[in-house]
């Protein structure tokens, strides 16, 4: 078939033809979205979920519904090793000089970016190539985050207030947020929520968010609902890959859709890459099981080569080592003292490695003494890229 109307769309955040399975999580967005707007108190949301879940695809999308309601939205990705001020304080500058352009919101506007000001030069923050000078403005200049900014963000809060708008802030990959940044933005979105003040914060990361958050903050709770984000149900697979195949006029046959329902185990991210390559591999309608087994190959290259390459090639050889025993247990999670007996060393010698490997995002526990996978069949992966 035509590889030109290919319909999916394999890709780091790329939106999918079709967002099937999570209208639970975009129907509670809404409603806060639109109580927000309204003078409301509502809670912000965290989206959580292994790699390859549709988390970014989500956050994007709450970002646009945002957009269609009027809000001034600021989309940022945490990036791992980089402090908060840093990537927040431009967006902020940039959503203050729009709010000052109206008459409304004007004073209150200036008055925000006054404290940005304040806040970029005891942060050492550069906007654009200028580093910003030091302002006389009284707050929001101490050095110290948990401090400084909840005073900005309860300032751009109120000068969407005054412009009658309101400011949806999405994070996407919020376990990178070092302890510090962590704590003092949940400190300030508490300051914002007591003042009821137009200001959401949705975010999205690794399913050890949750435990960071509560760890940082605990009412963090309070602030914000963690809608677990996994792998499609057996039917919303299905739709995500037939509703998009029945636009372009194409019919799959059954046993064809579930194998491939089945080989990517629902998660949204491989269903994309093997209804790609099953449409390459069809030469017409109906898509048949032998076109499956045809893009077989073709869909475990392409993820080798970039979903799990990428993430492979991060990792020093002791890291590799570490993951390698992972994977000779299987898909897991798998207890430590497990993982180290593969190693044949003591799980004290381990525990930096491990440690290391968390922080890079490689790996989560989902209980005391568990160790985890965060992507999807890296196991099998592992296998592949490191035979024996």
């Amino acid at each position: 078939m035509d590889p030109v109307k290919n319909p999916f769309a394999p890709g780091a955040g790329a939106p999918p033809p079709e967002l099937a399975g999570r209208e639970q999580i975009v129907r509670a967005a809404d409603v806060a979205l639109r109580r927000i707007r309204d003078g409301r108190a509502e809670k912000g949301q965290l989206l959580l979920g292994l790699r390859g879940v549709g988390k970014t695809v989500l956050l994007s999308h709450i970002a646009t519904m945002a957009e269609a309601l009027d809000y001034e939205v600021i989309q940022l990705e945490s990036p791992e090793g980089m402090r908060l001020a840093t990537y927040l304080t431009p967006a902020l500058r940039a959503t203050l000089l729009r709010l000052s352009r109206l008459e409304r919101a004007r004073v209150q506007a200036k008055r925000a970016l006054a404290l940005l000001r304040s806040f970029a030069s005891a942060f050492r923050v550069k906007i654009g190539d200028i580093e910003v000078a030091v302002s006389d403005a009284p707050i929001a200049s101490s050095g110290t985050l948990e401090l400084d900014l909840p005073d900005l963000l309860v300032a751009v809060a109120q000068a969407a207030a005054a412009a009658e708008s309101s400011l949806a802030i999405c994070i996407d990959e919020v376990q990178y947020l070092g302890e510090e940044d962590l704590r003092a933005l949940i400190v300030a979105l508490h300051r914002v929520a007591q003042r009821n003040l137009p200001l959401v914060l949705f975010g999205a990361g690794l399913p050890q968010v949750a435990a960071l958050a509560g760890d940082a903050r605990s009412y963090a709770e309070r602030l914000f609902d963690f809608p677990g984000v996994g792998p499609l149900g057996p039917e919303a697979a299905r739709r995500a890959i037939a509703g998009p195949l029945a636009h372009e006029g194409v019919r799959i046959a059954d046993a064809a859709l579930d194998r491939i329902v089945t080989v990517t185990e629902g998660y949204p991210y491989f269903l994309q890459e093997w209804g790609k390559h099953t449409w390459n591999a069809a030469a017409r309608s109906p898509i048949t099981s032998a076109d499956v087994e045809a893009a077989h190959q073709h869909a475990t290259d392409a993820l080798d080569q970039s979903f799990f390459r990428v993430r492979f090639d991060r990792l020093t050889p002791r890291e590799q080592d570490y993951l390698r025993a992972m994977a000779e247990l299987g898909p897991g999670p798998h207890r430590s003292g497990a993982i180290s007996e593969v190693l044949g060393v003591s799980v004290a010698s381990v525990a930096p490695l491990r440690a290391a490997l968390i922080r890079k995002g490689m790996l989560w526990s989902p209980a005391h003494g568990d160790t985890a996978f965060t992507v999807p069949m890296f196991d099998a992966f592992m296998r592949r890229a490191i035979p024996s």
